[in-house]
């Protein structure tokens, strides 16, 4: 090899160059980690049982151009909200059509006859060409109630029944897949607190117009927090928490929702609680375009002692056999920052090896003041990105809205994909004005572009085994 002797004058040449490239890889750097955030929504109700202006538990759902999102608007310290919110936007989150849903709390416009509204959900029905929210409407006991749009989510129904009962956590999924033989179904999960969180499901297959009366699985799983996912061939999966075995399990149908086998468990889950924060190892779980699913739920066990929570991951083909959980490294081990509340996106533009992530999450120190973090990865969960942090202000928890559990931002947040880029939607509080909170729905203005990363899954070991000592309660 020539080695060329490097003169004062190539150096003067070469120096400058060289400051230039780092000086653009560093604001490269900092304009990642400075997301420019978009407000959706506020809580504009003013009854005197809800604590204002709060905007807690958001979920998405993308289809084609459009994203819909909805949301508990006017939290209520023992359950509930004034209403679902929702926000709308049908060309891949440029701009937004803001609202709330009618018929359904005493204080919507027009007025329905539930005190309070929980657990907001979205899907579409691609066969009807119908958007749908479903909540949990509140009053001596609680009503599972969808909503259905049929202007791509700009103005939306009264209220029907889908079921009665002591109900909880409420999901909803459809069968989009044209060549699927349940092409249309679509798939309502919840619970029963008081058959100690019996899973139930009911199929429609019209809309949403009507549902079938409620069936468990075949052993009588209990457990909370499901998030049904349909794979192409028309295989419903159902990844949830059993908070009294402390595992995450799945169930799955394969005959469009006549029978729902028994569950099957995916990994033992060791949970770190946060003082003051209401905050679950609830799974979040999204799938990809060959039908792999992908679950994601925060956990301790590669931290030493179990002393702060990290977010972890098992993937599955078939809903019955799971991968090995892994830690997806968004801080060092033993850094002490705690990650909780994921919201998972998978693009289904993607699959397998290539398959495209993201993941929007909550995360604090010891202090535990709130920021929201957002990492991603294009090859399956393999190697992720560094963390980029979307908020500006971390959050002291009194800013939050105050619950019977702890403060809370959500027992869930979401992510969906529009046109290749990730749009995660969560609650942002800053300093109250006095006893009226500000916290409101927030996204990424354009969307997040989802990077190949270097930090590499999978490579470390587990530290503790300790299991979470919460037990069931119901979490309205």
């Amino acid at each position: 090899m020539h080695i060329r002797r490097l003169t004062r004058r190539t150096l003067l040449t070469v120096f400058p160059l060289l400051f230039a490239l780092v000086f653009a890889l560093v604001v490269q750097i900092r304009t990642a980690s400075a997301a420019s955030l978009i407000q959706l929504s506020s809580d504009p109700f003013t009854n005197s049982s809800s604590q204002h202006r709060t905007e807690v538990e958001p979920d998405t759902f993308s289809f084609g151009s459009t994203l819909v999102t909805a949301f508990q608007t006017g939290r209520i310290f023992n359950g509930g909200s004034s209403d679902i919110g929702w926000a709308t936007s049908n060309n891949n989150g440029t701009t937004w059509t803001k609202g709330f849903l009618p018929g359904t709390t005493t204080f919507a416009t027009p007025p329905g006859s539930f005190s309070a509204i929980s657990d907001a959900s979205v899907a579409f029905d691609a066969a009807q060409n119908t958007w749908l929210i479903l909540s949990l409407g509140i009053r001596s006991n609680q009503t599972v109630v969808v909503s259905r749009s049929t202007d791509s989510g700009l103005t939306w129904s009264n209220p029907i029944t889908v079921a009665s009962g002591s109900l909880d956590k409420t999901w909803i999924v459809c069968d989009n897949t044209s060549t699927s033989p349940f092409f249309g179904h679509c798939y309502a999960e919840w619970d029963n607190p008081n058959s100690s969180d019996l899973l139930q499901m009911s199929t429609s297959t019209n809309g949403g117009l009507t549902w079938s009366a409620p069936k468990a699985t075949a052993l009588g799983n209990h457990g909370l927090g499901g998030q049904p996912l349909v794979q192409p061939g028309g295989t419903v999966i159902v990844p949830y928490q059993s908070t009294a075995s402390n595992t995450i399990r799945a169930f799955t149908s394969t005959n469009g929702g006549a029978s729902w086998n028994g569950a099957v468990v995916i990994s033992s889950f060791n949970d770190h609680g946060i003082s003051g924060l209401r905050t679950e190892p609830l799974p979040s779980a999204e799938i990809d375009g060959s039908g792999k699913v992908y679950v994601v739920w925060q956990d301790c066990r590669f931290e030493p002692g179990c002393a702060s929570n990290d977010l972890v991951m098992s993937t599955s083909t078939n809903g019955t056999g799971w991968s090995g959980v892994t830690r997806i490294p968004i801080d060092p081990v033993g850094s002490g920052i705690n990650h909780v509340i994921p919201g998972l996106a998978v693009d289904k533009a993607f699959s397998g090896s290539s398959a495209h992530l993201g993941l929007a999450f909550y995360f604090c120190s010891s202090t535990c003041q709130l920021q929201v973090g957002f990492v991603s990865s294009t090859n399956g969960g393999a190697t992720w990105t560094p963390k980029n942090t979307l908020t500006s202000t971390p959050m002291p928890l009194a800013w939050l809205a105050n619950t019977s559990l702890g403060r809370m931002v959500g027992d869930y947040i979401s992510t969906s994909f529009s046109n290749g880029h990730a749009f995660p939607v969560f609650a942002v509080a800053t300093a109250p004005s006095g006893s009226t909170f500000n916290e409101a729905m927030f996204t990424v203005v354009s969307g997040l572009t989802i990077a190949q990363g270097t930090l590499k899954a999978g490579a470390d070991r587990v530290l503790s085994t300790a299991t979470s000592t919460r037990g069931i309660y119901i979490v309205r």
